[in-house]
């Protein structure tokens, strides 16, 4: 039986995240028969419990639970901020640190306040990022990468989300946040990451497609 396209969702209710997701899937996978859908899409979708011990297992944990419900393949990411001299935090803890509804521009205050009198050279940085692929059949498959940085002494920059404002990129002397998407899409942690996972997802995509022509 053939099939016109395959399914991915993307198991993501973070539109920003899912945004970014969204743009590197569609790059990555143009010459494709593919349709890319949101699990914040479907009707009564779930959200699991995100309290494992690292990023890929929390990435499996939202890749597996969307499979499951959906019946499609499915991508998730879980990301995080690690400052080294707060020994690691926010870490797997970034989106809920200071509490889950706390607006990143009070996050951001708090971390610059507990940085205040670390100097440039200790303020040493990374976004982590995991991503998990899980198809229906219950094959799992992860991969995660980071991006290097500082944080810087203030907010700068419009574009972005969460932290970016704060990490500050010294190969180009400028934080994420004032990259524009498209730049920000070819060298960010998640962009690294994907670019792992999309060979993966295509050979999947690819070997569903073959099977119900």
């Amino acid at each position: 039986m053939a099939v016109s396209s395959i399914r991915v969702v993307i198991a993501s209710h973070n539109h920003a995240k899912s945004r970014e997701i969204v743009q590197l899937l569609t790059e990555g996978l143009h010459d494709l028969s593919v349709e890319i859908r949101l699990l914040a899409d479907y009707s009564n979708a779930p959200i699991p419990d995100e309290h494992a011990a690292t990023y890929r297992e929390n990435a499996a944990i939202k890749a597996r639970a969307c499979a499951e419900f959906t019946g499609q393949i499915a991508l998730a990411d879980d990301a995080g901020l690690e400052i080294d001299a707060l020994n690691g935090q926010p870490g797997l803890h970034s989106r809920r640190f200071a509490g889950e509804q706390t607006p990143f521009s009070v996050k951001m205050g708090i971390l610059l306040e507990r940085l205040q009198a670390v100097p440039n050279e200790r303020r040493t940085a990374r976004f982590r990022c995991a991503v998990a692929i899980a198809t229906p059949e219950g094959n799992l498959y992860t991969f995660e990468d980071t991006l290097e940085g500082r944080i810087a002494h203030a907010p700068r920059g419009t574009y972005g989300f969460g932290y970016d404002p704060i990490f500050y990129l010294p190969a180009l002397g400028c934080t994420v946040a004032e990259l524009p998407p498209e730049f920000k899409n070819r060298i960010s942690h998640r962009a690294k990451v994907m670019r792992q996972a999309i060979p993966k997802l295509r050979e999947i995509i690819q070997a569903r497609l073959q099977r119900h022509v």
